[in-house]
């Protein structure tokens, strides 16, 4: 699978024909353009505008499902998108594969105040192969669950500080999440969350996992 970053928290996976965007806020990036993508799948953590961001756009004009916790997808159903409403807890099946939604420690709300539903981080198993988009979150001891049930090829984790963990505990983070890999995100899009990655790179070696520091548009394959 190829996993590309287009900033804040917004990522894009393609596997097997599937093309997957979480939490696709993508006003900070200037070159991507959603309408040149055959998007299958938007899955999306929280209300919050910075995650929620173009969803309901590209819902409409791809005819895209939004997968969100069920207060989250009623409110993009309402708004004229097609959306799947998950919860906590449940394994549920895709054509590329299966996805999980873990809890997450924040809040969630639309720009409107209107409630979202719980948080949530987002565990997907593709190719054989689990990753993990911790959404926006505190440290949570949740953390410990999932490394312990599930071997993580990939975590992505919030290093930004004041909304979420910042990068000391996204270091705790990856110890707990046995993650082999973590790009970090939500980091240096607005002045209140600038951070570092030196500390984090450094951090993440002495643990043995390995960081993959990425730039706008910038595409792994794992």
């Amino acid at each position: 699978m190829k996993v590309r970053y287009l900033g804040h928290s917004a990522f894009r996976i393609e596997t097997g024909g599937n093309v997957i965007l979480i939490d696709p806020f993508l006003a900070p990036n200037k070159e991507y353009n959603f309408q040149n993508d055959n998007i299958s799948y938007v899955f999306v953590t929280h209300g919050h505008s910075d995650h929620l961001g173009s969803s309901i756009d590209i819902s409409k004009i791809k005819s895209a499902p939004i997968i969100g916790v069920f207060e989250l997808a009623n409110y993009c159903t309402q708004l004229g998108a097609k959306a799947i409403g998950a919860n906590l807890g449940g394994w549920i099946n895709f054509p590329f594969g299966r996805v999980y939604f873990a809890p997450a420690f924040h809040s969630s709300s639309f720009a409107d105040g209107t409630y979202a539903g719980c948080p949530a981080g987002i565990l997907m198993e593709i190719e054989g192969k689990k990753i993990f988009h911790a959404g926006d979150s505190a440290l949570t001891q949740e953390y410990k669950t999932l490394g312990e049930l599930n071997e993580i090829e990939l975590a992505m984790l919030p290093i930004g500080g004041f909304y979420t963990m910042g990068a000391l505990d996204a270091i705790v983070a990856t110890r707990w999440l046995c993650a082999k890999q973590v790009i970090p995100m939500h980091y240096n899009t607005f002045d209140l969350i600038k951070a570092d990655t030196k500390t984090f790179e450094e951090g993440l070696k002495k643990e043995g996992a390995t960081p993959r520091i990425l730039a706008y548009n910038e595409e792994i394959e794992i």
